[in-house]
């Protein structure tokens, strides 16, 4: 994120708190120089950000005024049934979500971080200084716990979360897709039932259909998440053996389950003896600081595994993931070894470095604020170009939007209809398992949202009220 970024981004939070009530002046290009240490075109171009996005207004020989806000969207709706289903539908939507982008496509469906930053340069450095070391342990299987320096590393980043581990309490794993099935592995067997928030993230879904695993569908708010009292009902009917839920910045909606839904989930699972596996790729990338704890972190008992990678704040070409696995470590390292086994030696190394020269929080610091900013920006985009009713969700963290159609626009035509323009999104049917959501869809705002994305999502606003006509 850019200086002026920053700064626009800082005004447009002290106006979404009210901190700079509508009407209002706002400081002067000089007094906001000085008082930043910035240039003046810095502040200049903060304002004209500002002015994009519709917050202030420029008024001649006055100066900059909070505008008359626009109406936020609407969140979307929570669905209130709980289903369970036997088969996985849409394998063919979830393929052609994951093909890699054509050549000039504006591939807005995929779940991937912004990998240009200038902050994970340190990485590709480590990574060519280990390469060129010839060192051993860069080419030779390591313990298959994985390599003590990033169990290390990891173990010190969760007290940020508030979980007290070392490096023992943890299993380096091939990226998080590993890591999800070794969770589910160590607690169900095939044919058990699993409980999941609604909608679920595609690669979730598909790994428990893989495993043998039969989905509960759990109605899930957009703001708190997955409702307890639903879940509590529906362990009273199925022989739920697991719930695999993400507490903080869930894909699609991007919520953060309140700290009271948190512990009111864990006391549940406690009284029903079922365990929770708890993903926490999104949650380095939580917009509030400190971040939320985790389930985990709440948890006594060890019957929480806790799943994460650095797919999600670094890159996912990396493939390195970890679990907490609780009381099942043991367990987690026999399907290890008999998986996968040893996880490469080379990214592991270089990540521990990263996280150890101090570059991994200052990335993920800088990513957090460029995320958030284009949160706001392209939301406003959303609700310029996107017909009146279009519902959108209000992420606390990642780079996920969410977003709920009339119920007469289908999805996967509107798909269609933009790849012909080479543009993609993920439509909503890949995010439930009993099939749903065929009027939402899902978009990715982690890169700099230039003008080219600005005309993308112009244009598929466009496209649905064309869509609505017919």
């Amino acid at each position: 994120m850019t200086r002026y970024q920053h700064l626009a981004s800082l005004l447009g939070q002290r106006i979404e708190q009210g901190l700079y009530p509508i009407g209002v002046r706002l400081p002067s290009i000089r007094v906001l120089s000085k008082e930043h240490g910035v240039s003046i075109t810095t502040v200049q171009q903060a304002y004209r950000e500002l002015e994009d996005q519709q917050l202030v207004e420029a008024r001649a020989k006055s100066g900059y005024f909070v505008a008359q806000r626009k109406l936020r969207p609407g969140l979307p709706a929570c669905c209130d049934m709980t289903q369970c289903s036997l088969t996985i539908p849409r394998w063919d939507l979830v393929r052609e979500m994951v093909n890699p982008a054509r050549a000039g496509e504006i591939a807005l469906g995929t779940a991937a971080p912004d990998v240009a930053a200038s902050s994970l340069k340190p990485l590709t450095r480590a990574i060519s200084h280990l390469s060129q070391r010839h060192s051993a342990r860069t080419f030779v299987d390591d313990d298959i716990r994985g390599c003590a320096e990033l169990r290390g590393q990891i173990a010190r980043l969760m007290i940020d979360s508030g979980s007290r581990m070392d490096a023992d309490n943890i299993l380096i794993t091939d990226g998080g897709r590993e890591a999800l099935s070794i969770a589910i592995r160590c607690v169900c067997k095939p044919g058990d039932v699993v409980a999941v928030e609604k909608p679920c993230f595609p690669a979730g879904l598909q790994l428990l259909h893989g495993l043998g695993m039969n989905i509960l569908e759990i109605p899930t708010d957009p703001v708190a998440g997955i409702s307890v009292e639903a879940l509590e009902l529906a362990l009273e009917q199925w022989p739920v053996k697991a719930v695999l839920v993400t507490s903080t910045g869930q894909n699609p909606l991007g919520y953060a389950m309140p700290a009271e839904r948190r512990e009111a989930l864990l006391r549940l699972a406690q009284e029903h003896d079922v365990a929770i596996i708890e993903d926490d790729a999104y949650g380095e990338l939580s917009y509030p600081y400190p971040r939320p704890a985790t389930i985990t972190s709440m948890d006594l008992s060890g019957n929480v595994l806790l799943c994460s990678s650095f797919s999600k704040t670094l890159a996912p070409g990396l493939r390195v993931g970890w679990i907490a696995p609780g009381s099942y470590m043991n367990r987690a390292i026999h399907m290890k070894y008999s998986g996968t086994g040893p996880t490469a030696g080379l990214p592991q190394l270089a990540i521990a470095d990263f996280i150890e020269q101090g570059h991994y929080l200052k990335h993920v610091r800088r990513m957090r604020a460029q995320y958030q900013y284009n949160r706001d920006l392209i939301t406003g985009w959303v609700t310029d170009y996107f017909p009146c009713g279009t519902r959108v969700s209000r992420p606390q963290g990642g780079f996920l939007l969410w977003i709920e159609l009339d119920h007469r626009v289908d999805a996967q035509r509107l798909n269609r209809a933009l790849s012909e323009q080479a543009i993609s999104i993920a439509v909503g049917a890949v995010f439930s398992a009993a099939g749903k959501y065929d009027s939402c869809l899902r978009i990715n705002y982690a890169r700099p949202l230039t003008g080219e994305i600005k005309a993308a999502v112009s244009h598929i606003g466009a496209m649905v009220h064309k869509l609505l006509e017919q």
